[in-house]
């Protein structure tokens, strides 16, 4: 599948719209469309659905240590500029940028890679914004283009080797940049804080200034006492939160996998020190898990411990779920969520001040004068287990998933082409979306064969009896093959026919959208046979 046919379908469809397009758009932010928000309201229910409201507190869930409990908080955006403070973001939440002094583009520094090339005694670095196989096309042609060669001159360029990273040259002299047509233009790497800074109050004064939240998981990390103290929540238990992020990204890029407005779906899960290795290897299989139970494919998704040297200053270890979305290089996959082991850093940080790591230990990082850099709360975060009379600061795993990033996944999972008869019989080209059940927009839709003899009538007392229980879809228009090809297309799993059998003895069909079969079953009995079939 090519990423521009599922970006067009998106559109064409309503799943997915350029937000402000009628201006012109504005990168790194997109509106959901009425299909579109279906789809990614199921993808939250079903995560929601299965860490929150579904567990069973009273038993261990298979491969868990022990039984817990789930909570959940729906935090404010705008939180307290302190907490971004003492969580390390406000130092160390950035990225380097570069510009182009010639093309006035900018680029994330870790994201530029190349090639060197020698042609004519001279030796220059061609550098890309693309990896892969596209980013060596791009940087031969660049080349070609720079030495002024023909096709036929290309074995003139000598390469020293594969592509690496823009971040290991120290000059930049001899590089040509991205989009340049001469040397040297790229500028000095520079830091870029990725926080959306705004005000709160009327002044609007360097004093009133606070920031969107960049992740959500701090709300929880502050909101750990007043969740103790109004709960019988205790060790281990974990608290979850899906709401919006903002990040100002440098090159938002490849639709929604990187935007500057999202929403995340995270769990801070506490527990004792002693334990926490063994939380942190559960949660990071069961978040796997959940990704292979709504049908994304095992040869497409992959579990990746983090090296130690990618480790955050504070993790005790990390894991990335990834998948191979269509828009990267051969071989290459891109986070759907992060898995951390973070310790007690966070309870620490809010509680201390802001941490950093002093050989094996973190600290609370002083200013010139011997002072906290930046000061805690100073409210006492640790926990009291009254069985064992021990006090602790409990240990967090984060499991942090991206709402919009999942969403996409399944939607370039879901994505297939094949061959159906139309309403002649004759094979043409079909397009479907194979969504799970449970995530589909719509559950299924319900036609008269014909707007005739009392078909219609029949078919809207079906999709009265459906409404209230999931969404589905009603339509009358155009011949009932188109209709099956509309439904496909947005990934409805069933179609229900009324035809003139149905007038006699009462039965409708009921078409599969996968494998195209179809069964007959009484009218009254639609509603049963979805519920089944959709649960299965």
């Amino acid at each position: 599948m090519e990423m521009e046919q599922l970006v067009a379908l998106c559109k064409r469809r309503g799943f997915l719209f350029q937000s402000s397009e009628i201006y012109g758009g504005l990168q790194g932010f997109w509106d959901y469309g009425p299909l579109g928000v279906e789809l990614k309201r199921n993808v939250r229910e079903a995560w929601w659905r299965d860490m929150v409201t579904a567990h069973n507190e009273l038993e261990p869930p298979p491969g868990a240590p022990s039984a817990f409990e789930m909570v959940g908080l729906d935090c404010s955006i705008i939180m307290h500029p302190q907490v971004w403070k003492c969580s390390g973001h406000y130092d160390l939440f950035h990225d380097f940028m570069i510009d182009c002094r010639e093309s006035n583009k900018r680029y994330r520094y870790d994201q530029v890679c190349g090639r060197w090339v020698e042609c004519k005694g001279q030796r220059i670095f061609v550098a890309s914004d693309l990896g892969g196989d596209e980013g060596l096309e791009l940087t031969r042609h660049k080349a070609m283009k720079f030495f002024n060669l023909r096709g036929k001159d290309a074995d003139a360029l000598t390469w020293d080797g594969a592509l690496i990273p823009l971040t290991a040259l120290e000059d930049f002299s001899q590089v040509l940049g991205p989009d340049a047509k001469t040397l040297g233009t790229l500028t000095e790497p520079r830091e870029f804080n990725l926080m959306f800074k705004t005000t709160a109050g009327a002044l609007g004064g360097e004093d009133d200034a606070v920031f969107l939240r960049p992740e959500t998981a701090q709300g929880i990390f502050v909101n750990f006492k007043n969740v103790c103290d109004s709960t019988r929540v205790r060790i281990p238990f974990g608290i979850a939160q899906i709401g919006k992020s903002f990040r100002n990204e440098i090159t938002p890029r490849n639709f929604i996998f990187r935007s500057r407005e999202f929403e995340q779906m995270e769990i801070e899960f506490f527990c004792r020190p002693d334990t926490s290795p063994e939380w942190y290897r559960y949660w990071r299989d069961r978040r796997y898990q959940w990704y292979l139970d709504l049908g994304l494919a095992g040869d497409r998704l992959r579990l990746r411990d983090h090296d130690k040297a990618e480790l955050s200053h504070y993790s005790c270890g990390t894991a990335d779920i990834e998948y191979a979305f269509p828009f990267l290089p051969s071989g290459e996959f891109g986070e759907l969520e992060g898995v951390a082991h973070r310790g007690d850093f966070d309870l620490r940080s809010h509680s201390e001040g802001k941490l950093v790591r002093q050989g094996d230990k973190l600290v609370v990082e002083t200013d010139a004068e011997g002072k906290p850099r930046h000061r805690g709360s100073g409210k006492d975060l640790s926990y009291f287990d009254n069985q064992t009379k021990e006090r602790f600061t409990p240990h967090a795993i984060e499991p942090s998933a991206g709402v919009d990033r999942a969403t996409l996944a399944f939607l370039c999972e879901a994505y297939r082409e094949d061959e159906a008869p139309d309403e002649h019989g004759k094979p043409v080209k079909r397009m479907y979306l194979k969504l799970h059940p449970r995530l589909a927009p719509i559950k299924a839709a319900v036609f008269p064969l014909v707007k005739k003899d009392g078909m219609p009538e029949v078919a809207r007392e079906i999709y009265k009896t459906l409404k209230p229980h999931f969404p589905v879809f009603y339509d009358e228009k155009s011949a009932v093959g188109r209709r099956y090809r509309r439904q496909d297309e947005v990934g409805t799993p069933f179609c229900i026919t009324v035809d003139s059998q149905t007038l006699q003895d009462g039965t409708v069909t009921i078409r599969d959208r996968d494998t195209l079969d179809q069964w007959r079953v009484h009218k009254d009995e639609c509603l049963d046979e979805l519920k089944t079939r959709l649960m299965a």
